[in-house]
Order: C-alpha cells, then sequence, then structure tokens
C-alpha cells in the first residue's frame, strides 16, 4: 500500500547553518535526505514511518572532492557516480569505485550519495566494505561543532550509529596510503545487475617480497553492521599466501564471523561464500 504524500512535510533548508539549527532547536523531529533513492523505496512500499524531512540534497557546503597531498575528502552528498567519475579515486580507491558502480541503476548512481549510503546503515550496502577497507573517517556536524571519527566504530548495531538526533554526515576522508596495495573486491548478488548483496567483500594488502606485510578485510550482509575481520588479518599479516595459509585462513574466518539468516540468503551460504571470497583474495596476492 503506497503512503499517503500529503501527509509528510518537506522543508529545504537554505544553507547548512539553517539545517543544523532546525535540527538542533527540534532534536528527532525532521529526518534529513539527500538523493532519496532509499526513502523512496519505503514511500512507495508504504513503509515511511517518518513525517517531517529537511531536504539536504542542494546544499553546497556537502558537495565536492578535495585532494590533498595525503588525503582524499569526499562531501557527504557525493554521488555514485561522481565517485566513478573521480581519476584519483579510480587510481588509488579501486574499491570505492566498484562499489559505486555496483550500486542499484545509472538513475540511481546519480541520486545516491556516499554520505545516505553511510546513514541509511544497511549492513547490504556496497560501499561500507570499501570504506573499511580504507580505515575511512567520518566528519559529524552539529551547530555545537564537529568532530571526526573512525568509521569502523560508527556504526554500532543495526541501523544504528554513532550519530545524535542533531548531527549529520559532512565529509568522508580517506588516507591516500593505499595506492600501491593489492585490492580485491566482489558483490555476491542473486543476478548481476540491481541486486542486493548476500556478500560484499573487500580486501586491500601491502605485499613484501612475497608476504602479507599488512591487510584489511571487510564484509557486508555478513552481520547485523558491516565489520572487519581483524583476526583474519592478524593470522595473515607476515605470512605468505600459500595454500596452507589460505585453508587456515578460511578456517580463522568461520570462527570469527556468525552470519545471519535473512530473506535474501542463509547463514551457511554466507560462511561459505566469505570463505571462497577470502580465498580469492588470497590467491590474487599470490600472482
Amino acid at each position: 500500500m503506497r503512503s499517503h504524500v500529503p501527509s509528510y512535510e518537506i522543508e529545504t533548508p537554505k544553507d547548512l547553518g539553517a539545517a543544523l539549527d532546525r535540527m538542533a532547536n527540534e532534536p528527532g523531529a525532521w529526518k534529513p535526505f539527500a538523493g532519496g533513492t532509499d526513502l523512496m523505496v519505503l514511500l512507495e512500499a508504504g513503509k515511511l514511518v517518518e513525517r517531517r524531512f529537511l531536504n539536504i540534497w542542494k546544499l553546497p557546503e556537502l558537495k565536492g572532492i578535495e585532494i590533498t597531498s595525503s588525503h582524499v575528502i569526499l562531501g557527504a552528498l557525493t554521488t555514485y557516480t561522481e565517485v566513478r567519475s573521480s581519476e584519483v579515486l579510480a587510481r588509488e580507491f579501486p574499491l570505492l569505485c566498484r562499489a559505486a558502480s555496483e550500486t542499484g541503476s545509472v538513475a540511481t548512481q546519480n541520486r545516491g550519495t556516499l554520505g545516505g549510503n553511510i546513514a541509511n546503515a544497511s549492513p547490504a550496502a556496497d560501499s561500507p566494505p570499501a570504506l573499511l577497507a580504507y580505515d575511512a573517517e567520518v566528519e559529524i556536524v552539529s551547530s555545537r561543532g564537529n568532530r571526526w571519527k573512525a568509521y569502523s566504530g560508527f556504526h554500532v548495531g543495526y541501523k544504528a550509529m554513532d550519530l545524535v538526533a542533531d548531527e549529520l554526515i559532512n565529509r568522508i576522508r580517506l588516507l591516500r596510503s593505499k595506492r600501491d596495495w593489492k585490492q580485491h573486491y566482489r558483490k555476491v548478488g542473486t543476478r548481476r545487475a540491481q541486486a542486493v548483496s548476500k556478500v560484499c567483500f573487500a580486501g586491500a594488502a601491502r605485499m613484501q617480497q612475497g608476504r602479507i606485510a599488512d591487510v584489511r578485510i571487510a564484509l557486508g550482509s555478513i552481520a547485523p553492521i558491516v565489520l572487519r575481520a581483524t583476526e583474519t588479518e592478524k593470522m595473515l599479516t607476515g605470512e605468505k599466501p600459500s595454500p596452507a595459509v589460505r585453508q587456515a585462513a578460511q578456517e580463522m574466518l568461520a570462527r570469527e564471523i556468525t552470519p545471519i539468516d535473512d530473506i535474501r540468503s542463509t547463514a551457511r551460504y554466507r560462511q561459505r561464500v566469505a570463505q571462497n571470497l577470502l580465498v580469492e583474495f588470497l590467491e590474487m596476492l599470490a600472482t
């Protein structure tokens, strides 16, 4: 059943300051939205619970990609299309570009934003595993000021974030430290196009004389939140990605993760696919 559109209220603030003031004056009363790709799905299904919305789509303070000598800083309103179009991101952060290309249709990529993907807090989202693999940081703003937080601790539970009612995601910061790392991204879904992932894998490793000197392994659609396989990372550090090490890593990953059963897949399937994707990544490192 579709929602009754006249029952909703939308306000478009003139700038970021006005948006933050509105959220501070009425905490929790206004839900910000940008591209609206997830919001429209809920609206069409008659499941949009919130009734008052702040349209932040055109706020210039939340737009743009800044390149410095040490970081790439993306405004929260950076779209997937803009991510895909960035030469620096394509060269140094290919996992994020691959995630952007895997997200929905071209229309969704033109409207969907990186900040919105984070704030929607779905464990099946395509970009969060890449952000975890890159040790991303998130800047959070309110009328009280701003704070930077490691993305690895931003999601604290299913659809739950370290974000209070008067705060917005402002920017995402990526350290330009992994440009020489080997990187691998894979999304497994029911079909190749416009599918919600059953398992999403992002891996990056720095190799030194055939050994794994440093590594990041991130998984989506496995748990209530996107997660890093830190114990598996520790086990692999300093090792050569030999067949024996690959087998041991599979076993470690199986102990480390507790996949979920849901409408899209089973826990058993997710565990096996996650292990297979890990092996695929390690085989790539061995070449």
